[in-house]
Order: structure tokens, then C-alpha cells, then sequence
């Protein structure tokens, strides 16, 4: 039998919204937006690395690379591949304890 060629797909060639996520990152971020926290995690976070002075220190970081480059020939996505890396390394200890502190708190609380 030949199949159609406006035929729709078939149910498992969709993808299923209703299945269980397959990875603990998975399952963490599904329980963090059901309880509505993880924006709040977001904002404390913001707070935290701006009170560090982690915001400064990138903001400097893009202004040195922007100056070396000439502001109008670096992009924001050039920006971002150059201060990934360092951004990501140089948040504080203390501010990643304490934000894996407050994950498993809010994931203990809810029922995995």
C-alpha cells in the first residue's frame, strides 16, 4: 500500500508532551516550573551576582573585547561565544552552594 502524501503523521512520530522527562535535569526543571520557583531562582541569582560583582566584572569583559575588536564589527552572539566561558567559571563558589542548596530543598519538598 503506498502512503499518501498529505497523509498526517503518525501518533509516535510526534512527540509526546505527556511523557516523563528521561533525565534528572529533566525532572528537576519540570518540578522547579510547576512550583513556580524557578523564576524566583532566576531573579535571586541575578541579585546574588550583581551583589559579587560577577555583572561588573563580564560587563568589563565585553567592553575590552568590544574595544579590541571596534564596537561595530563585534556582535552580541561574538560576545557571548568570548565570555561563556569565563562568565561560567567565574561565579562564585558560595553563590553556586547556595543555589544548589535551595534546588534540592525546593525539589525535597516536592514529591519527585
Amino acid at each position: 500500500m503506498k502512503a499518501s502524501i498529505k497523509r498526517p503523521p503518525s501518533p509516535d512520530a510526534e512527540i509526546d508532551r505527556n511523557r516523563e522527562p528521561t533525565t534528572v535535569q529533566a525532572t528537576v526543571n519540570m518540578k522547579l516550573i510547576e512550583s513556580e520557583e524557578k523564576e524566583r531562582l532566576k531573579e535571586l541569582l541575578r541579585e546574588k551576582l550583581v551583589e559579587c560583582g560577577w555583572r561588573d566584572e563580564m560587563k568589563s569583559l565585553c567592553r575590552e573585547i568590544a574595544r579590541k575588536n571596534g564596537r561595530k564589527n563585534v556582535t552580541v552572539d561574538e560576545l557571548v561565544d568570548a565570555i561563556t566561558p569565563k562568565g561560567r567559571a567565574s561565579v562564585p563558589d558560595s553563590v553556586k552552594a547556595d543555589m544548589l542548596h535551595r534546588i534540592r530543598s525546593i525539589v525535597g519538598s516536592t514529591s519527585l
